[in-house]
């Protein structure tokens, strides 16, 4: 993991991450985790370049082990309304004010930080460069890849379950011959298009 030198020395710092942005259904989801130094949690890394397997592992380990967590979201429907950078900041932010223990520092994967009070840095490839940002991108990509599957139960036929929302060919597919659900994002431009062929009906 390559190092991030942080100006805050302390240990009582937050590590932020959301998942979802990309994708054309479903809620972007953040996470906060504030690691405790003397229980350290080993394989922690970007949640991307590990199994799902292994996701799934880590997440009962740090849910175990974590000083504190939260685990946010921005909805779909805010997510059409303020878009998609704003509404992942919004989790962000729902995801530090809801940790138990109020932390003195913040790290935010990326190069934006949500407005609020605490002291924080941004830092660029935060999850795999900072252990707690590692451990919040994992809680966020295990809870929307667990709800996608279940939104694929409640929505069938669009393969939420494989592709978890992101517009894959198969998705694009789908959505062309049944239109949008009720948790497909409609200011996203492949949604929007087919609103609009739907519309000319």
């Amino acid at each position: 993991m390559e190092p991030f030198a942080s100006v805050y020395k302390g240990h009582l710092f937050a590590g932020v991450d959301e998942v979802g942005r990309g994708p054309l259904a479903g809620d972007v989801v953040a996470a906060a985790v504030i690691l405790d130094p003397d229980k350290p949690i080993a394989g922690l890394a970007d949640s991307k370049k590990l199994t799902e397997k292994r996701r799934e592992l880590l997440f009962d380990e740090i849910k175990v082990h974590a000083l504190s967590y939260c685990i946010a979201r921005a909805s779909v429907t805010e997510i059409d309304q303020i878009n998609i950078l704003q509404a992942s900041l919004l989790a962000m932010h729902r995801a530090v004010e809801g940790l138990y223990v109020q932390p003195e520092h913040v790290l935010v994967d990326g190069n934006k930080i949500p407005v609020w009070q605490y002291p924080a840095e941004a830092v660029v490839k935060g999850d795999s460069r900072v252990p707690a940002i590692s451990a919040a991108s994992i809680l966020a990509k295990v809870t929307r890849d667990r709800e996608m599957v279940a939104m694929d139960e409640q929505y069938p036929g669009y393969g939420f379950a494989l592709h978890k929302g992101y517009p894959t060919k198969a998705h694009l597919l789908a959505l062309e011959k049944q239109g949008p659900s009720p948790v497909h994002r409609v200011s996203f431009g492949p949604v929007k298009r087919q609103l609009e062929q739907l519309e000319m009906f």
